[in-house]
């Protein structure tokens, strides 16, 4: 599924900012998710919103939006495409020179756009720029607030080694990215926490800044896939409903993402040598060989499986 853009959209000058909201039954959320974009004080932007399949009222309030604000270009997929292909597929066709990715689900401070942008303008070796988060619940009851300011240091490699760990939970994704960095990246790919992978990418290729402000309001309820499902494996039915009953292997896919995106990193070879010998430690310290070993015995049991399947309908046929 691609967005469609008529001739008046390609005509239009691109906006500074593109921000790419999918959704999948939002209703619940959406409409403040939608608002507080819409407040920014920073205007020149344009909201792409990508509905995968809703079944709900999400449609209606999609389009009543867009007939009310010309900046907000809305499509809907004809099938479900899977979490992560359909917030990729905002980015696809953003024309702003930076970007950012909303939840349908979260809102953001009035002022977020304009801090954020102004930090990117004025330091050009930042790739990354968010606001420290407030945790709210389904009520808009605030719980906490995170300040997380990691990734700025000169050095590639400890960016990288800063990202990596599970101390986090990817928050920095809701950030302001530059658009020609983003392109340089996978962007998210269909495996279980491959948007830490992404932020540890973006790492390779410039810093990070925090804003020490809370501007951005994650919202944590029940209705989440990190709620609803109960571990990584299970997990990987987010990417795609063909993910949910066949052999998937969520720990290898990302260690060996990690290692092909240290790879392809324009960094120096002793900064590459950096980061492997951190995912050597990753691996260790925190455990990851369990993961990767039970994806290998996954791996064997689907291949056993499968040709128990073809064996017996082997012996069926005749």
């Amino acid at each position: 599924m691609v967005l469609e853009e008529d001739d008046d959209i390609k005509e239009k000058k691109a906006p500074r900012i593109s921000i790419g909201l999918a959704v999948y039954n939002g209703e619940r959320h959406l409409e403040k998710a939608i608002e507080s974009i819409l407040n920014q004080t920073f205007t020149d932007f344009e909201l792409i919103i990508s509905d995968n399949a809703s079944t709900d009222s999400t449609p209606e309030i999609c389009k009543r939006y867009a007939l009310k604000d010309s900046r907000i270009r809305y499509s809907r997929n004809q099938t479900n495409i899977g979490g992560a292909n359909n917030e990729n597929l905002t980015f696809m066709s953003a024309r702003g020179a930076y970007f950012r990715w909303a939840a349908h689900d979260d809102v953001v401070a009035p002022r977020f756009l304009e801090i954020c942008c102004n930090i990117l303008d004025a330091h050009p070796d930042v790739v990354l720029c968010h606001t420290q988060t407030v945790i709210i619940d389904e009520f808009d009851d605030q719980k906490n607030i995170i300040s997380r300011n990691k990734a700025t240091s000169a050095r590639p490699s400890e960016r990288f080694a800063e990202l990596t760990p599970l101390d986090h939970d990817c928050e920095e994704t809701y950030g302001l990215m530059r658009s020609v960095v983003l392109q340089q990246t996978g962007l998210q790919r269909n495996y279980t926490d491959s948007d830490r992978t992404l932020l540890a990418h973006l790492s390779l290729l410039g810093k990070y800044h925090q804003v020490a402000e809370p501007l951005f309001f994650k919202r944590i309820h029940a209705e989440m896939s990190t709620q609803v499902y109960a571990d990584w494996r299970q997990r990987m039915g987010w990417f795609g409903e063909e993910y949910r009953d066949k052999v998937n292997y969520p720990y290898f896919l990302q260690f060996w993402h990690y290692l092909t995106i240290i790879s392809s990193a324009p960094i120096s070879g002793q900064e590459k040598f950096r980061c492997y010998r951190h995912m050597a430690y990753w691996i260790l310290r925190y455990r990851r060989w369990q993961g990767v070993g039970q994806d290998v015995v996954f791996a064997s049991f689907g291949k056993l499986r499968r040709l128990a399947r073809r064996c017996l309908s082997v012996i069926v046929s005749h």
